[in-house]
């Protein structure tokens, strides 16, 4: 363990695969509805790029535009293979010599090993900064107000802004949610001075039902390969730039952009108490039959012994409404608002 989660440790927290909480399922989903809470994200690593050829090396592989990304911004990525599908989504900021990406922790080593092929003569050097970046996560209606009032600095923008300051960088991904970036030693008195400002801690689930209600995906190992950007919504997100130059998969993308409506979309949707629910099972309707119609992408429990997912579904089957999860005949799926419309 390390002084971090040491720290949580001491704080109650559970710890088991890079994920935590700190109370029952159903009280972490009820401090994410109904307080603003602060989530140590440990199911999250940080990949660095570093030196003078990093934005040069990462725009040529991921598919937002990074030699346009500002100082002051963060924006959405991902890394595709050459079929177009997703192997990594990526929170990418620029840094003071190159710039910094968070995804899921269990991808990361093998993300790592993968993107650092591609180097060959760049002035640039990847390596894995978990260790010395921690990550931590608040959300909720009063977000703003108890990070001022634990001194730490906000963006002047709503969305996908960025402002390091004092050591901490906070990243704000809506009015309500924030990321903190913060070094690993500072990480336990940042987080001591969220919660003795009115923040509640909570644990992985609760972040995930922000994300998932948020409408925003993260690649975790299951899903992998599996979904072409559009299909997550990406493009709606902004995460994908459609003018820029080639990368990994740029034709599928693009093409998928501009020939025709889209066969699947990403949606929201609520699943029954009792119904285990995980990462790449498959989602079954009447249109499909004995075929799969879609994969989960992301679930976390609610308050009321339920769970919410992020689903990409055929959009027919979607239509019907009648979706089951893990088989044709399994528990009943009910599709959920976005905060942002499909198109």
């Amino acid at each position: 363990m390390t002084a971090w989660t040491e720290h949580l440790a001491r704080l109650g927290a559970n710890l088991a695969d890079a994920s935590l909480h700190f109370s029952t399922p159903e009280s972490e989903a009820r401090a994410a509805d109904e307080a603003t809470i602060a989530v140590p994200l440990l199911h999250l690593g940080v990949i660095r790029s570093l030196g003078p050829d990093s934005a040069d090396f990462l725009h040529n592989l991921v598919s937002n535009d990074v030699k346009k990304l500002a100082a002051d911004a963060a924006e959405w990525n991902s890394f595709n293979s050459p079929k177009g599908r997703m192997i990594a989504s990526l929170l990418m900021w620029p840094e003071a010599e190159g710039h910094a990406m968070a995804l899921s922790a269990d991808i990361l080593p093998a993300f790592l090993k993968k993107f650092s092929m591609y180097v060959l003569r760049s002035k640039v050097k990847l390596s894995d900064a978990s260790a010395t970046l921690a990550l931590v996560g608040v959300a909720g209606a009063e977000a703003a107000a108890a990070l001022q009032a634990a001194g730490i600095e906000l963006p002047a923008a709503d969305m996908r802004q960025t402002v390091n300051a004092a050591g901490v960088r906070c990243i704000r991904l809506d009015p309500q949610t924030h990321v903190l970036a913060v070094p690993a030693e500072a990480a336990p008195a940042v987080y001591d001075a969220l919660l003795a400002k009115g923040a509640v801690k909570a644990g992985t689930a609760a972040w995930q039902l922000r994300m998932i209600r948020a409408g925003l995906p993260l690649i975790t190992a299951p899903t992998q390969e599996e979904f072409v950007a559009q299909m997550l919504n990406y493009e709606l997100i902004g995460g994908v730039n459609f003018h820029k130059g080639c990368y990994p998969g740029q034709e599928i993308v693009a093409r998928t952009q501009y020939l025709g409506k889209l066969k699947k979309r990403m949606y929201r949707v609520a699943l029954p108490a009792g119904a285990a629910a995980a990462p790449g099972m498959d989602v079954y309707a009447p249109d499909f039959g004995e075929q799969s119609a879609g994969k989960l992408v992301n679930t976390a429990p609610t308050a009321d012994g339920g769970s919410e997912a992020l689903a990409v579904i055929q959009c027919s089957s979607a239509e019907t409404g009648k979706l089951h999860l893990g088989a044709p005949d399994g528990p009943a799926l009910a599709l959920l608002p976005l905060p942002y419309a499909l198109g």
